[in-house]
């Protein structure tokens, strides 16, 4: 019997390791994530956005002056996808920094949107929340830094 109790604790132990490995909370993967979110914002693809994206997201833009939720953006997303391209030249982050509280992370940072005739420097601050092991955005806020007069 004692065998196949040291054979169950070796078991839990390999499987609780590897779910741990498998977390994708950590602040590296975390700023992975979020500089694909930038670049997929630029070379739309509607499947990494239906994938990302939890059904409960929420997008409000500068000043509240648009809300999305998913399926917003995965229209969005699908329709600058057929067209071949967004509307936007680059998108630039900086100063990124993540903050991790159990299963949650805050990401914060600058990211400068060119759509022309003169780029825009944004502030963001996103939610991702880990599930099972996969990390989803959960919320989006942008806002608009005024030009210094």
């Amino acid at each position: 019997m004692k065998p196949y109790i040291l054979l169950f604790l070796f078991f839990l132990t390999f499987s609780l390791a590897s779910q741990a490995q498998q977390s994708c909370m950590t602040a590296e993967n975390i700023k992975a994530l979020d500089a694909k979110w930038e670049e997929t914002n630029l070379h739309p693809k509607a499947a990494f956005f239906e994938d990302l994206l939890s059904e409960e997201f929420v997008w409000v833009h500068n000043h509240a002056s648009m809300i999305d939720s998913k399926e917003d953006m995965v229209k969005r997303m699908k329709r600058q996808e057929e067209q071949g391209s967004s509307n936007t030249r680059s998108r630039t982050q900086s100063e990124v920094k993540v903050a991790i509280v159990g299963n949650t992370a805050i990401v914060t940072g600058f990211t400068v949107v060119d759509r022309g005739p003169t780029p825009t420097r944004y502030h963001f601050m996103r939610t991702y929340v880990e599930i099972a092991g996969k990390c989803y955005l959960v919320g989006n806020h942008t806002m608009a830094i005024p030009e210094e007069e």
